[in-house]
């Protein structure tokens, strides 16, 4: 049952600092029950119990944090019927979109399941004493990583799964041994509470200590200003608009101790369709395009909102296709009214402008509600883009911008001016890659995801995947939110220099009891100490 109470020390919170309601989209009602903010006292236990809650965690063995993370992706899928009833009620996302979202969250926690139990992740190096060594003996120096601390996360109002309560900053977090404080987002309380209690009820049937998992309901921002600031929290992770995005970084850095803020923010996506490509598959392409900038009512953060088309009858073609299946389209409610009126500005502004050509927009219905939207489609040449470049801004829905060049080089500097993105994407031939690899050239510096021949809606969750990018898509494009190496934005390299055995970390111990990848003097092995061939060794080997 929901009871509309946050979750500090494993059970509801019952004080309340005031209340509010979820919101049904489609019908434009609130929804039952209420809900109940967390005073400033409840926030400060959570993140004193986080703190307890540390030492034992961080140094839980892998397999007992992998079984961890197994019960509560088990826990979410006992419930699935009632957290996509709620969840289709609280967002007006379809069942089968949320059930797809639903496999995502138990997958991706099973995914870090699997590389916290093997154990390598943690990085482990090792280079022995060296006391005969001239002109100086060299110590014994290992290191790995290790847990940052207590955690604070921000739910994200377009998944209300994967990027939510046991979303990927969570199970991230959770593997690298980091407690977690979740504020759930407003706009879709109820599902956050049901996860919530699921991830409780996990802490509690594998012995842990309650602090490593709180939930938070909020107002407006001062909840979450609070928590970032609260000394014990030691790392944040944020999914939303750049404005909150770059609310939180300048806190985190203002801290008097400043601590890693992780946010995704703003993306618009570009999508380069190259002339042998666009000669030879124009409608093939503006289909997908159409489906990807529309998908979810056009509220992914990898969807593509600028389009780049040579000034051409090729490009015509494309432009001619896309207005068709807009002008076809319907409206559809986006997940809150707030999102829905941002998405009508950004249209109106963008239709408008001067420089800015509508191409073609649905028909809205004379009944259209207060959460919906209609497709739109806009045009600019390259030119009045270079002259006008708050026009390549995001505008989060369902509508993009296509941008008319005249010349190869005119595209290569619109592709210089690009800002930082989650991903980039190209459509060509063999023949256009080999022709344009100076393009891409310029896009690697641009965006954490190059795709070829394909859509940048679909984000698949592997070892391989980078979900990041430069400002203004991220904080830090060092790294990714989904995943396996989104571990490390929740752990820190430690070192231990000249350690007993008995005093080290199992991971850096001589006979590697846990049979992990390590690093012993520049190999890469699963061999004890002293059972390795060094990196010297190796070559001369390689040599004969």
């Amino acid at each position: 049952m929901i009871s509309g109470y946050s979750i500090v020390n494993g059970e509801p919170q019952t004080a309340s600092a005031g209340t509010f309601k979820g919101f049904d989209p489609t019908a434009g009602r609130l929804l039952e029950p209420t809900f109940h903010y967390a005073p400033p006292e409840g926030l400060d236990r959570a993140a004193h119990l986080a703190e307890e809650a540390l030492v034992a965690y961080r140094n839980l063995p892998g397999k007992e944090k992998a079984r961890f993370l197994r019960h509560i992706a088990s826990g979410i899928e006992e419930i699935a019927g009632e957290l996509v009833s709620r969840a289709n009620a609280e967002t007006a996302l379809p069942e089968a979109r949320l059930k797809g979202e639903l496999a995502r969250t138990v997958n991706q926690l099973r995914l870090f399941a699997q590389v916290v139990e093997e154990g390598s992740w943690a990085n482990a190096r090792i280079d022995p004493a060296q006391p005969e060594r001239k002109p100086l003996p060299r110590a014994d120096i290992r290191s790995l990583f290790r847990a940052l601390g207590p955690v604070a996360v921000f739910g994200s109002s377009n998944f209300p799964l994967a990027f939510s309560v046991a979303g990927g900053d969570t199970a991230s977090a959770l593997a690298a041994g980091c407690p977690v404080i979740v504020k759930a987002h407003s706009a879709h309380p109820g599902t956050s509470e049901l996860v919530g209690q699921v991830i409780a009820k996990s802490v509690r049937e594998n012995h842990l200590h309650p602090g490593v998992f709180a939930l938070l309901f909020g107002a407006g921002t001062d909840l979450g200003a609070a928590l970032v600031k609260h000394p014990r929290i030691k790392g944040v992770g944020f999914t939303g608009s750049l404005h909150a995005g770059k609310a939180l970084m300048e806190m985190c850095a203002a801290r008097p101790e400043p601590i890693p803020c992780f946010t995704e923010m703003s993306s618009v996506n570009p999508v380069f369709v190259l002339p042998e490509a666009l000669r030879t598959r124009a409608a093939q392409i503006a289909g997908g395009l159409f489906g990807s900038f529309t998908l979810g009512v056009g509220q992914f953060c990898t969807k593509p909102g600028l389009v780049y088309l040579p000034a051409n009858e090729f490009g015509d073609a494309l432009v001619g296709e896309l207005k068709k299946l807009v002008e076809q389209a319907g409206c559809s409610p986006m997940l809150t009214e707030g999102i829905s009126k941002s998405y009508r500005s950004g249209v109106a502004h963008r239709s408008g402008h001067s420089a800015v050509r509508t191409l073609a927009q649905a028909a809205a219905p004379i009944d259209m509600k207060s959460c919906h939207a209609v497709p739109a489609l806009f045009e600019v040449s390259g030119r009045d883009l270079v002259e006008n470049p708050e026009l390549a801004g995001e505008v989060f829905g369902p509508s993009t911008l296509v941008i008319r060049y005249a010349s190869r080089a005119e595209m290569l500097e619109l592709a210089r001016g690009i800002e930082g993105q989650l991903t980039a994407t190209l459509h060509g031939t063999q023949a256009d890659l080999a022709e344009y690899f100076d393009l891409i050239g310029v896009l690697e510096r641009k965006a954490g995801r190059l795709v070829v021949n394909g859509f940048p809606t679909g984000v698949e969750v592997c070892h391989a995947m980078v979900h990041g990018g430069p400002f203004p898509a991220t904080s830090d494009s060092r790294f990714t939110s989904v995943g396996t190496q989104a571990i490390y934005r929740w752990a820190r390299p430690v070192c231990y220099q000249d350690f007993p055995q008995a005093a080290l970390p199992d991971e850096l111990r001589d006979e590697n009891p846990l049979g992990i990848l390590r690093m012993i003097d520049g190999v890469v092995t699963r061999d004890a100490v002293g059972r390795h061939a060094s990196l010297a060794q190796a070559i001369d080997t390689i040599k004969i």
